[in-house]
């Protein structure tokens, strides 16, 4: 099954409980930041510019992969490439997809960019994830 795609406009930390009551309740959620500023730390992004296929650093529980691309990048690729088993990616920047905003301690989806959006609570939110109609609730 493919990831759900939603779009955030606020950085990682606004969605620090979602993430870790995802990790509880065992459904894999993954972030994924299109307007980065800089996506390359260390001598990583100078090993993939001088021609290394892939850099990747580690340091205690965490890795980051630097890779050059021949051409822009494709939301599709990078989704089957990097997102593999994540029931939902929140994505950074501009997607046409959901949006969902943090909203007083639940989470704000907006379906369309016309209506006010739906109010859930992580825990529905989560159980909306399991769905495979979700987010087209009419599906």
């Amino acid at each position: 099954m493919q990831p759900l795609l939603v779009g955030v406009a606020s950085g990682a930390g606004a969605f620090s409980s979602l993430f870790e009551a995802a990790r509880a309740a065992g459904v894999r959620v993954g972030w994924l930041d299109l307007d980065s500023r800089d996506p390359q730390p260390s001598d990583l992004g100078g090993a993939a510019t001088a021609g290394a296929m892939r850099s990747v650093g580690v340091a205690g529980r965490t890795t980051v992969a630097v890779k050059q691309l021949s051409g822009d990048p494709v939301l599709r690729d990078l989704v089957r490439e990097h997102f593999t088993g994540c029931r939902l990616v929140l994505v950074r920047g501009k997607i046409e997809a959901p949006q969902l905003h943090p909203a007083a301690g639940d989470w704000r989806l907006q379906r369309t960019a016309v209506e006010e959006g739906e109010l859930l609570s992580t825990e529905a939110l989560l159980t909306a994830l399991r769905s495979p109609c979700f987010p087209d609730r009419d599906a």
